[in-house]
């Protein structure tokens, strides 16, 4: 009885609002990051994610997505390609819904946004992101190919993410055929 009453108050919290970022290379790959706090984890497989994070108040969801993004790989030199259709919510699993952000939200609620990456690959700086300040998301990144970003996040967010693979994988498409033939 104890964890169906737990169960429905975490169904009452709100949904912590946050943008994501699918950053695609002039080849149509993808930056992951290997999450910090997960590498010393049982290599489970599942500590790869694009970056995200909160909307800060007032802030626009666009405005969050470049400032997300700055701060955890120092990426400027990016263009919009497109914006995801909608929002796209994931829960917490019960074991993390307490201890992530206080138990004060059930999940998150994300707007996602796709950038063409335009610098060069020394552009990124995962261990000193810009931002200031903020301590590092990732110690390890990598380009991935889109396909296989479901199978690589942790289990719980992987509808989000094939929902991202499916509202993005056309810009892929386009992007290599402009890139094979300019």
């Amino acid at each position: 009885m104890r964890s169906a009453r737990g169960s429905q108050a975490r169904k009452d919290l709100p949904y912590r609002s946050c943008v994501g970022v699918m950053l695609i290379n002039k080849d149509g790959l993808i930056f992951i990051g290997r999450r910090r706090s997960e590498s010393d984890a049982a290599s489970d497989g599942y500590s790869w994610q694009m970056p995200q994070g909160g909307i800060d108040p007032g802030e626009e969801p666009y405005q969050a997505a470049l400032r997300e993004l700055y701060e955890e790989t120092s990426v400027r030199s990016v263009s919009l390609m497109a914006e995801a259709p909608e929002w796209y919510a994931y829960d917490l699993p019960s074991m993390v819904a307490g201890r992530a952000w206080r138990g004060r939200y059930r999940g998150q609620n994300q707007k996602w946004f796709a950038f063409r990456f335009e610098g060069s690959d020394s552009e990124i700086n995962i261990h000193q992101p810009g931002g200031g300040g903020h301590r590092p998301e990732f110690d390890e990144w990598r380009w991935e190919e889109m396909h296989r970003l479901p199978e690589l996040i942790i289990p719980f967010k992987r509808p989000v993410y094939e929902k991202v693979v499916t509202a993005f994988a056309p810009l892929v498409s386009e992007q290599l055929h402009s890139t094979a033939h300019p």
